[in-house]
């Protein structure tokens, strides 16, 4: 009986010195980190503004850190397949998730996901948003957004509106703004923005919500006219168009965003890190200049800042989803 009582006591001995000793490689660990380059996921196609997002980031990251951040694109699903593959990542520090406006909707356009958003990910920093134009083609009747919801009323359906796929932040847009208005407009996907944005300046559909990344040289150019920004308060560059809340839509804001995330369980020391120099990077004089280029605004947020922003733009964008009956399955 001493002898199983001495045992026992000896292996409850061994697992509360296991258990310190996982305790206190944490913060030794964060203390080290990095060690090896970091992977960068971007669950879209190289060339959109959250790749573009995540190189500028991941250059400035890898000089900061002493380590390569290195960008690993793996597009699908409406931006689920790279999530996925992050939220099932080690939480190390080493596998990092830069995404999207997607991130917030996918949640409730899709019956089943992989990965719980709301749980396996942990935010940092929201990076940058870019605000998204309201534009009809250079002949159209509509020179205002009252226009609009006036020659919608009057025509119900007739009128219809491009956007670059279903389920996307310019489709979202429109249910919004038909909610919002009280307004019947018929929705039209193409595959991809530019095709989107080319039946609209040939005026084969009416109106379209459109990155100013994307719009904003056509409307500069006397093809497309715009009516209204989406942001909260007018934007740099584009002080004479009205946004469409002070248009008649007061609750009216959609911004396509990047942030960027880390798996669940990430050691808090290298969140910490990884928000600080984000922000650093971000408040920056050259990269406030380069967002400025790219017609978006850099944001910076805090972890806590962005949390909330995550959760508000989901219970945001649920709300639309279930009142239009979007699903993408």
């Amino acid at each position: 009986m001493k002898f199983n009582i001495k045992r026992r006591l000896a292996l409850i001995h061994q697992a509360q010195a296991a258990i310190a000793l996982v305790a206190m490689s944490l913060p030794l660990h964060a203390q080290t980190w990095p060690e090896k380059p970091i992977k960068l996921v971007v669950p879209y196609p190289a060339g959109g503004n959250a790749d573009n997002t995540a190189r500028l980031l991941a250059t400035q990251l890898s000089e900061r850190l002493g380590q390569q951040v290195v960008v690993d694109n793996r597009p699908g699903g409406g931006g689920t397949i790279g999530a996925a593959a992050v939220a099932k990542a080690q939480p190390d520090g080493y596998t990092l998730l830069l995404d999207a406006t997607a991130f917030t909707v996918n949640p409730s356009l899709f019956a089943k996901l992989s990965f719980d958003a709301g749980k396996d990910f942990t935010p940092i920093s929201l990076v940058m948003q870019a605000p998204l134009l309201l534009v009809v083609p250079a002949a159209s009747p509509f020179k205002t957004v009252a226009d609009l919801m006036q020659g919608a009323k009057s025509r119900p359906g007739q009128l219809t509106y491009a956007s670059a796929g279903n389920g996307g932040a310019q489709h979202l847009a429109g249910e919004l703004f038909k909610q919002g208005a009280k307004v019947s407009i018929t929705h039209i996907p193409y595959r991809g923005g530019a095709p989107a944005l080319t039946d609209l300046i040939g005026g084969q559909v009416d109106l379209m919500f459109s990155a100013t990344t994307a719009s904003g040289p056509f409307v500069k150019g006397g093809k497309l006219r715009a009516l209204a920004i989406t942001s909260a308060q007018r934007v740099p560059g584009w002080e004479k168009v009205p946004t469409v809340a002070e248009s008649g839509l007061p609750d009216f804001q959609v911004n396509e965003w990047n942030g960027l995330f880390a798996p669940a369980g990430t050691p808090k020391p290298i969140v910490d890190r990884l928000e600080a120099e984000t922000r650093a990077i971000v408040a920056s004089p050259a990269m406030q200049q380069r967002f400025a280029e790219l017609g978006v605004q850099g944001v910076g947020s805090s972890a806590q800042e962005f949390k909330a922003f995550v959760q508000s733009e989901t219970a945001k964008w649920a709300g639309v989803i279930r009142k239009s009956g979007i699903r993408m399955d």
